[in-house]
């Protein structure tokens, strides 16, 4: 016992004194998650609640006082009417997208900005993924706690300016390309700053000196987007046109959904749910793809927990975010839900769940379940090549056993996959879209003329 508890108190070392085992019983455990699943599954925190505040309520204002200028979704977006976790709609872009890409994907998960992109190409989805854009540097600001508000607003309106301003460089109007975030944090940290923003006259103030300093400004006022997207929405409103494209059948598959703290939880009123996915009980994203493509989406009951990753005890105790990603999400869905893949939406929650995967064999925890992206995932149901694309090589949880199952032959895809490394050293490389467009670096491009302030209209 009193081993026991030293090895339970030692996991909290590094936290502080507030930090220390609850010591609750099974019994007492089990109280605790019955609330959970009795108020959290049913959105009784949420929806019993009176109607919240309206950000976009403050932009029309603000725009109104002539202090802001808002970026807004038009006819040349295309966009589809979602509803939200309060009913308000969001208006979706499904095309003219410009590609806010996230540092973890192109790092860690590379098969995930590629699938979104080869959809879109499936698709006839007109897109920019130019270079010129900053890291949101929430990571570093959660992690380390180097950074603040000041500098993360400024960020974000920098890269939201650069996709306003993106079109110029084509001779398209400014504003025609309309910003999809890829990262659930960046999604997240941006929704957090268009709030303080709106509501802190003195954080605009700071913001628009250092903006103005930039070049940032448009007629020397900040400028603002309608909609904070995530890719995740999108393909949520375009998934019955991709199911259209689907040639794989999934339907034999045990699905289970890790939904992403950044992504729901902070800022939920912005958040999309649907009456037709799980009634409405659950976040839409990622579970309304999988039903449209036929999987089995199987409910589990850890599903609102985190995936542990969690910035910054990751940094000062990686066991916890282990044990999280492990105990907490990957066995429950193993033994539980028996499932056969776990999807998620976010760069941390799928590099968590996936990565730590192999650690568990060192303490005889094996459970070997595969783990990726809804865009991966939707890739491969239209075909994608699982190497050359999805790139599931990168992934350290197994996915051979998945790709038989859906009758891919993983063996011959890998001996493709090799041969076209040859092909690769050999200078003989594949695109996904003709490189002149990455428009700051591309051959053609022609650098605009500097201003210091108020750069255009």
């Amino acid at each position: 016992m009193d081993e026991k508890r030293s090895d339970s108190q030692s996991a909290y070392a590094g936290f502080g004194a507030e930090w220390r085992p609850s010591n609750l019983t099974p019994g007492e455990a089990q109280t605790a998650t019955a609330w959970v699943e009795t108020r959290i599954d049913r959105r009784s925190m949420l929806t019993n609640k009176e109607r919240v505040h309206d950000i976009r309520d403050a932009m029309w204002e603000l725009e109104k006082d002539g202090e802001i200028v808002v970026h807004r979704i038009d006819e040349r977006h295309e966009p589809v009417v979602a509803r939200t976790l309060y009913g308000w709609d969001k208006r979706i872009p499904t095309t003219n997208l410009w590609q806010h890409k996230s540092c973890g994907q192109c790092g860690n998960i590379p098969g995930y900005p590629s699938s979104v992109m080869w959809l879109m190409n499936q698709l006839g989805v007109r897109y920019l993924d130019e270079t010129d854009q900053t890291s949101c540097t929430a990571w570093n600001y959660h992690g380390s706690g180097v950074g603040n508000v000041v500098s993360l607003a400024a960020v974000f309106l920098r890269n939201f300016h650069q996709a306003y301003m993106s079109a110029k460089a084509q001779g398209l109007p400014v504003g025609t390309y309309f910003p999809l975030v890829h990262c659930g944090t960046s999604f997240g940290n941006y929704k957090e700053m268009r709030i303080f923003l709106m509501h802190s006259a003195e954080l605009r103030e700071q913001v628009k000196k250092i903006l103005g300093k930039l070049g940032r400004l448009v007629d020397g006022k900040l400028l603002i987007p309608e909609e904070i997207v995530h890719y995740s929405e999108w393909l949520h409103v375009m998934r019955h046109r991709i199911r259209e494209r689907q040639v794989i059948d999934v339907s034999s598959l045990r699905a289970t959904v890790h939904p992403a703290c950044h992504v729901y939880k902070m800022v939920p009123e912005d958040v999309i749910y649907d009456d037709t996915v799980m009634d409405g009980n659950r976040v839409a994203v990622s579970t309304g793809l999988m039903q449209a493509l036929g999987a089995q989406v199987i409910d589990y009951s850890t599903w609102y927990d985190c995936c542990g990753f969690g910035f910054r005890h990751i940094i000062g105790e990686r066991e916890f975010t282990r044990s999280f990603a492990i105990d907490r999400k990957i066995r429950v869905a193993v033994e539980e839900a028996r499932a056969d893949v776990m999807i998620g939406h976010d760069t941390g929650c799928i590099t968590t769940l996936d990565k730590n995967q192999w650690i568990g064999k060192a303490v005889d925890k094996v459970y070997a379940l595969p783990v990726m992206a809804d865009c991966q995932f939707a890739a491969l149901a239209l075909g994608a090549h699982p190497y050359k694309l999805a790139q599931l090589h990168w992934h350290a949880s197994p996915f051979e056993g998945l790709l038989e199952k859906l009758g891919i032959d993983w063996q011959k895809a890998k001996a493709e996959f090799e041969a076209y490394l040859d092909e690769v050293k050999a200078g003989r490389i594949e695109t996904l879209y003709d490189p002149k467009r990455a428009i700051t670096s591309g051959p053609g491009y022609v650098k605009p003329t500097a201003t210091l302030s108020g750069a255009a209209s």
